[in-house]
């Protein structure tokens, strides 16, 4: 059945498409000004006392347990906080859910019991119904949104905690992905980030083997961003810059004249579930991680940036022909742009600079890349707790052999154990401040991770590392930076 026969599509004529190809760039640039008059869904008062109050009832017992516990010295608080804190979070959809699930996998940001019930979170917000979503598309649109496809399904693709999406055709055929944000999302946010950092500020008295300020900043920060639509276009811009010549690698293309601050539209990509291949022959696997690995180390090691979130559903994998025999899985497809950190290229250094030190033993190189990473007042206990966590993010890319990234490891426990004793190791040494740069960049090691053990790759990391880093300078970063960043519309240091 085509999309405009089926129910909640509009469709459109010939000769209407002819007549409003002509107009996209009119009516973008009357979009554009529109932005300039007041937003109705800026950050709003009255939007984040809603918010405040759904949210403060569920997080402010749990505050409340947590700071009791300790008054009264319970000793067996934090498995027993961490579940009151999943259930209080569980009927709150939204963005403090999809803050929570990022605070569950950074592993420095929480105790292990903490990080393992948060992850059963699952964001997912209620999907706006047809009318609803009619409405939002008039008001980033236009009164005339439906002529300017040739069809748009009313029912969502797929929902997520910000938005949701829809599948469309262009007026001249192009299958299209057009990403809706639900109203009010800034206000929410605000007001969830506001009531999160109670909680942990809370924590961080309790239990201060980690100072987490840095992290609910660069949190913040990140969440913030993927509220713009219009940043997330850039973004996916610069990746289809930077992964041009990846194969393995598909990047979808952004329709700017369809969208908005609130309404992102790109080329559809076709693809299946990353864990729909699991079961797939060893060759298939390895090719998918293969694409995975460098879907990220290809941007950061070429370009200073990063894809922030490997999350599985971000990913769907795209098959090719041979000429002869059937289609075979080739690759990844790159969904989502939203959470993409641009790191200054003295930062990139500071990652070739331990694995050498690592690689080579040598300590002050060691010192050298935390310190370029931001890590200060380093003394050497300190480092030597810091190494646990750095021998375990780089021990598959310095041993040149085929191997899984962690033998007998499960997906979602990878790199648990090592956060634990991080942690522990840092209540008798530290606290330590971790910096903002290195968040996100730990995080999507950790995930990049997970994906592996998914596939059961059996791959060589150290040579697909050396690979990509092979002829790193920084100055080299330093002038691909900014050429990716210009020509996606993206100002230096702006993520």
């Amino acid at each position: 059945m085509r999309m405009a026969d089926a129910p909640g599509c509009a469709y459109v004529s010939e000769a209407k498409r002819a007549k409003v190809v002509g107009e996209a760039r009119a009516r973008s640039e009357d979009q554009a000004r529109r932005c300039t008059m007041k937003d109705k869904e800026a950050n709003r008062f009255s939007a984040r006392a809603a918010r405040y109050a759904r949210v403060g009832a569920n997080v402010g017992g749990v505050a409340a347990r947590i700071a009791g516990g300790r008054l009264l010295g319970a000793k067996d608080r934090g498995a027993g906080n961490a579940a009151a804190l999943t259930r209080a979070l569980g009927g709150l959809k939204g963005p403090i859910m999809k803050v929570a699930q990022l605070m569950a996998t950074i592993p420095e940001a929480l105790p292990a019991d903490y990080a393992a019930e948060l992850q059963k979170l699952q964001s997912e917000a209620p999907p706006m119904g047809a009318a609803f979503v009619s409405r939002r598309m008039r008001a980033e649109l236009g009164a005339d949104w439906r002529e300017r496809f040739g069809e748009f399904d009313l029912s969502p693709a797929a929902a997520a905690s910000l938005g949701q999406v829809h599948r469309a055709v262009s007026l001249d055929g192009a299958r299209l992905a057009c990403k809706l944000q639900y109203p009010d999302m800034q206000s929410a946010v605000e007001a969830d980030l506001t009531q999160l950092e109670l909680l942990f500020a809370i924590h961080r008295r309790m239990d201060p083997a980690i100072d987490t300020r840095e992290i609910i900043k660069e949190i913040g920060a990140r969440i913030r961003e993927e509220l713009d639509y219009r940043l997330e276009a850039r973004h996916a811009a610069a990746y289809g810059l930077m992964l041009e010549k990846v194969d393995e690698v598909r990047v979808p293309r952004v329709w700017p004249e369809l969208s908005s601050a609130r309404l992102l539209t790109l080329d559809w990509l076709d693809g299946t579930r990353l864990l729909t291949h699991v079961k797939d022959d060893l060759e298939t696997r390895n090719r998918l991680a293969v694409a995975m690995f460098k879907a990220w180390w290809v941007p950061f090691s070429s370009f200073g940036i990063i894809h922030g979130d490997p999350h599985l559903g971000n990913y769907t994998v795209f098959e090719e022909k041979k000429r002869k025999g059937a289609a075979r899985p080739a690759g990844i497809n790159l969904l989502d742009y939203g959470c993409i950190r641009v790191f200054p290229p003295s930062f990139v250094q500071g990652v070739v600079d331990l694995y050498r030190g690592l690689m080579e033993h040598d300590e002050a190189r060691i010192v050298h890349a935390y310190e370029t990473w931001g890590f200060r007042g380093l003394k050497r206990d300190l480092i030597e707790v810091l190494n646990i966590w750095a021998r375990f993010i780089y021990g598959p890319l310095t041993e040149d052999r085929v191997r899984t990234i962690a033998d007998g490891v499960k997906p979602g426990e990878y790199g648990r154990r090592e956060a634990y004793k991080l942690h522990m190791a840092l209540k008798k040494k530290g606290p330590v401040t971790v910096p903002r740069e290195f968040v996100f960049m730990d995080r999507a090691a950790i995930g990049l991770g997970a994906v592996f053990l998914h596939l059961a790759a059996e791959l060589n990391f150290h040579r697909l590392f050396e690979e990509a880093i092979c002829d790193f300078s920084v100055a080299k970063v330093t002038a691909a930076q900014a050429r990716v960043l210009e020509a996606s519309g993206l100002e230096t240091g702006s993520a």
